[in-house]
């Protein structure tokens, strides 16, 4: 190898750990050249090596600069649900995952949780303990039903970024996004009823069809242009769907963000057949992108569209604050709410408000979307490293979940059982459908810290895949030999040996 060559290696390796992130300015050509005893003319080779395999770019007077991951070489395939609508299942499963206790010794590498540690949530912190301190007699008491009025107009303020113009009076604060969607799917839907949802889908959605007694139609989804407008166009023309539920900015768990084309095709499709659409948008504010995508509800000209989102992702699945815009339905969704849970609880709604007001949202949510998008070109150089060759990744445009499909059939509840006896945890892909599909695929979350404890348990995870798919070609290679021995058998036993083999000539001789 060229002294260039070790160089540009040498530099590769420490953006892949980490060490230098996206964004980040490189060593200059002179501080390179006294690290490494190298010519100018060799660091200059080395940067161009990287400038070739788009790591880094150059920029004018300025030096060389550390770019995002391009779209891994391998994607998961565009998903081909049955097409028909299904009664959901899985809920063993997703009780498992979302029901197992705190442990500190096992590596839980699939829930849907953000980073807790980051010091841009100090700020929340404070706010939360002296509210708490003070004892204001508002925040101990029920606020309106609506929710907090600070934190509705807050909300409201924040929806522009997504292009949707709110009055705090079309919002409805919720307990978290997992209510938001219940109230949402129980004002559209009753048991028996079909809900259209974009495949793999939200578990929690999944369950929701599933305590209403409702069905699931999903519809096939590109991970990178979202769910077929094309799919679902057929399934409105056969079945009588009641609603379209989908999460089309970063999505979870595939983590595309439809074409802004598309979003707006999604929406007049679902006018043309006179259908509700449910948006989730919960991880919309993390997008990877300025500004920030439009939401679907920004295209809403008629109030079809129930905008679902809360503060889990984005700052502390804890506070349970979550909201729904429910627009031509806020009647109905109203006295769904009366029902579910009542008025949320207050003092988070007011904490939330005034670190939104602070200014300390913004600041957080630009220093978690650098991070994740880190983490994300992190994880998936580990997983190039450490998994098999054919593996499809997706290329997330914001949040921190990663999707991935593994070669050969493996299937990750067997995966997952593995991986218990090294305290390991991740997310079957089986979670994410009515009917129990994808069990070849996981989903992974990247929002912590990779700790060398992570990528030895990425690593662990890797080789585990990598055993199982062994296993499966000597098992198979077994029996292949024994249909082999089988077929012999038979041919001897009943005189059909092929001309050449053992057997033909003393045949021959009898006859």
């Amino acid at each position: 190898m060229k002294r260039y060559e070790q160089v540009a290696q040498a530099l590769s390796q420490r953006i892949e750990h980490g060490i230098y992130r996206v964004g980040d300015r490189l060593p200059s050509i002179r501080a390179l050249c006294r690290e490494f005893t190298i010519s100018v003319s060799t660091a200059q080779a080395a940067y161009a090596r990287l400038e070739d395999a788009a790591l880094i770019e150059a920029r004018p007077k300025s030096g060389y600069y550390v770019l995002p991951r391009q779209t891994p070489a391998v994607l998961p395939t565009v998903t081909r649900p049955a097409q028909r609508p299904l009664d959901v299942s899985q809920w063993d499963q997703v009780l498992e995952l979302v029901g197992m206790p705190r442990d500190d010794d096992v590596l839980m590498l699939g829930r849907g949780i953000p980073d807790l540690e980051s010091v841009t949530l100090k700020p929340l912190q404070r706010l939360l303990a002296g509210l708490h301190r003070h004892g204001d007699i508002h925040g101990m008491n029920y606020d309106a039903l609506v929710g907090s009025l600070e934190l509705r107009r807050q909300i409201a303020r924040l929806a522009t970024g997504s292009g949707c113009l709110l009055h705090p009076d079309d919002v409805l604060v919720t307990t978290g996004c997992q209510e938001a969607l219940a109230i949402a799917i129980r004002t559209l839907a009753s048991p028996g009823d079909v809900i259209a949802v974009d495949s793999p889908s939200f578990y929690g959605t999944m369950q929701i069809l599933k305590a209403n007694g409702l069905k699931a139609l999903e519809i096939p989804t590109d991970p990178c242009t979202g769910i077929s407008l094309e799919a679902l166009e057929l399934a409105l023309e056969q079945w009588p769907i009641r609603a379209i539920q989908v999460t089309p900015t970063c999505n979870n768990p595939l983590g595309y963000t439809m074409p802004e084309s598309r979003k707006r095709a999604l929406v007049a499709l679902a006018q043309r057949f006179d259908v509700a659409i449910i948006e989730d948008d919960i991880y919309g504010d993390l997008a990877f992108t300025a500004p920030r995508p439009k939401s679907l509800k920004a295209f809403d000209d008629d109030g079809r569209v129930l905008l679902c989102s809360s503060f889990s992702k984005t700052l502390n699945p804890g506070l349970r604050v979550g909201w729904i815009a429910p627009g031509r339905y806020r009647d109905q969704v109203m006295h769904m709410k009366y029902v579910s849970t009542g008025a949320s609880a207050t003092l988070p709604q007011l904490a939330v408000a005034e670190f939104i007001a602070k200014g300390h949202y913004e600041r957080h949510l630009r220093e978690m979307i650098r991070q994740y998008q880190r983490h994300r070109d992190t994880l998936i150089g580990w997983i190039e490293r450490y998994f098999p060759a054919a593996t499809g990744v997706s290329y997330p445009q914001g949040g921190f979940l990663l999707w991935l499909e593994l070669p050969g059939g493996v299937d990750c509840v067997r995966l997952n059982e593995r991986l218990s006896a090294s305290n390991i945890r991740i997310a079957p892909g089986s979670l994410f459908s009515a009917s129990g599909k994808y069990r070849h695929c996981l989903r992974l979350n990247y929002a912590s810290p990779l700790t060398p404890a992570v990528a030895t348990a990425i690593r662990t995870v890797g080789e585990t895949v990598t055993a199982m798919l062994d296993e499966e070609a000597a098992i198979a290679k077994c029996a292949n030999s024994d249909v082999v021995k089988r077929v012999s058998l038979a041919q001897q036993l009943t005189g059909n040996s092929q001309p050449g083999d053992p057997g033909a000539g003393r045949r021959a001789d009898r006859r």
